[in-house]
């Protein structure tokens, strides 16, 4: 993925977020920059610089934006593995592993209530409702997802209005505001808040794929990982759509089961594969890749609008 266009500033984004850690707590630093040293793919930030850009700004609050929206985005991280009891998080020990569970959790508070400290010191009311909205939504998809853990009734429609919550709404939110930053048309900002929502969408559809097909080593975690947790994901939901009812029972067995052994694992595999599952699903992905794609031809060609385009044909091609 070639960001070089905001490279400059993807850098001085790290360097704001390291800057915002600071805490008379050292533990908050440790936990925070632990988060942020374990890699990670910077996909919101480089989309709102890129957003702003493409609106004409070329100021310094796009640095700070970025990395609010950066700190939500890992807030939501350390608040999932210790819902989801992850031992591994982009190939490095859970922050949870090594500080406990609690620590995470309140860290994770730490940088959610920096985030609006720092949106209410910008001074902007516009920004400020995009992410108080972003932010509600993003908590519902989370509870939904623990709601619908192991729920093998949940529907297509269910389960890719869960994804918009709980991955989408964040990175739609990031184009919006570099939209805003921009002073962007009403139209404008609404396509790039559409461009975000479909790249979101896109981005987790991808990641429920990988959970099945990815090695280890290239995912950062085990694979099966969703599986194991209980969570029903599109893959999953497509082939049992398909399935028998003898079929059916089969897979929620398991699932449910208090151990999912590698040879249940690829039994499950081998049921998504022979309905297509895995295929279906990047096949949706790719056209939200198509329909983002085309939010920008509101917009005259550009490096800019080139790199939000490469962007989003990323998140299909990426192999974790």
């Amino acid at each position: 993925m070639d960001l070089s266009i905001v490279d400059e500033d993807l850098k001085a984004v790290e360097s704001s977020f390291r800057g915002y850690l600071s805490s008379r707590v050292p533990l908050i630093a440790k936990v925070g920059k632990h988060i942020l040293t374990s890699g990670g793919k910077r996909i919101r930030p480089a989309i709102l610089l890129l957003s702003s850009r493409l609106n004409g700004y070329q100021g310094q609050r796009a640095i700070r934006m970025a990395s609010i929206v950066e700190f939500i985005h890992t807030a939501t991280l350390l608040h999932d593995d210790v819902v989801d009891n992850a031992d591994i998080r982009r190939g490095n020990p859970a922050a949870n592993t090594l500080w406990g569970s609690e620590a995470s959790v309140l860290v994770g508070d730490f940088l959610f209530s920096k985030s609006f400290y720092l949106m209410v010191d910008d001074g902007d009311l516009r920004v400020l409702s995009i992410l108080a909205e972003a932010t509600t939504q993003l908590a519902e998809g989370e509870i939904l997802e623990l709601v619908k853990t192991a729920d093998f009734g949940i529907t297509r429609h269910e389960y890719m209005d869960l994804i918009t919550s709980k991955t989408a709404v964040l990175i739609s939110a990031a184009s919006r505001i570099g939209a805003a930053l921009g002073n962007a048309t009403e139209e404008r900002e609404q396509a790039l808040k559409d461009y975000g929502l479909y790249v979101g969408i896109a981005f987790q559809l991808v990641d429920d794929c990988l959970d099945y097909t990815a090695t280890n080593e290239s995912l950062g975690k085990t694979i099966g990982t969703d599986l194991r947790e209980g969570k029903v994901t599109l893959p999953l939901i497509l082939a049992l759509q398909q399935a028998t009812e003898e079929e059916k029972k089969r897979i929620q067995d398991i699932v449910l089961s208090e151990k999912i052994t590698q040879e249940d694992f690829r039994a499950v595999l081998g049921f998504i594969d022979g309905y297509g599952g895995v295929e279906m699903t990047l096949h949706l992905a790719r056209e939200h890749v198509n329909k983002a794609k085309r939010c920008l031809s509101l917009f005259p060609n550009s490096p800019e609008r080139e790199a939000l385009e490469r962007l989003a044909d990323y998140i299909v091609q990426r192999d974790r």
